[in-house]
């Protein structure tokens, strides 16, 4: 228990810093968070349109349309622009607690990840790395990747890279710490 409970704990903080060095110093995910200099007209704007926080696409069909209205919402709005909007009456630039949040649910996908191939009636290094790769690739084709067939991104190349070299390096980590003594 304490093999996963350290592997766990050091697996966790090197994905919460691949996270940083993607989403922060590297900005992968810039792409989906362009500037635009008509930001303070565009808030003012919603502001007046939104009663509250909410998540919006548009063009959308109000509730309890008919299947024929909605077909027609859909027809009329093909070859159009389009957006998903998410509104907050409110930004809250306190980072601590979603920092600390993140950490800890990092840890915990990682300590179910060790809990999973603690199973394993024979584990290696690479099978261990394997299956952290794996986990990566189940997490963004179920995350990012169906999201980004609905709702086209911007970063979805960013969005493969995060989970590849995260999990990758949880993976060399957890592959080496948790097979250290069958060397």
């Amino acid at each position: 228990m304490k093999n996963i409970f350290v592997g766990s704990l050091v697996g966790g903080i090197i994905i919460f810093i691949t996270q940083f060095l993607s989403w922060g110093i590297l900005n992968l995910h810039g792409s989906a968070q362009q500037y635009t200099p008509k930001q303070n007209e565009i808030l003012a704007y919603l502001n007046t349109q939104f009663d509250s926080s909410g998540g919006y696409f548009l063009p959308n069909y109000p509730p309890g349309a008919t299947m024929d209205e909605q077909s027609k919402a859909m027809e009329d709005a093909a070859g159009k622009p389009w957006a998903q909007v998410y509104y907050h009456k409110s930004m809250d630039t306190n980072m601590g607690v979603n920092m600390v949040r993140n950490l800890v649910t990092n840890i915990l996908m990682v300590m179910l990840f060790c809990w999973i191939i603690s199973g394993y009636t024979s584990n290696s290094f690479t099978k261990t790395f394997l299956a952290a790769i794996f986990i990566g690739l189940i997490v963004f084709m179920h995350g990012a990747y169906t999201q980004h067939i609905w709702y086209e991104s911007f970063d979805l190349g960013a969005h493969l890279a995060d989970y590849l070299v995260s999990w990758g390096l949880a993976g060399i980590w957890l592959g080496w710490f948790l097979n250290r003594r069958r060397v």
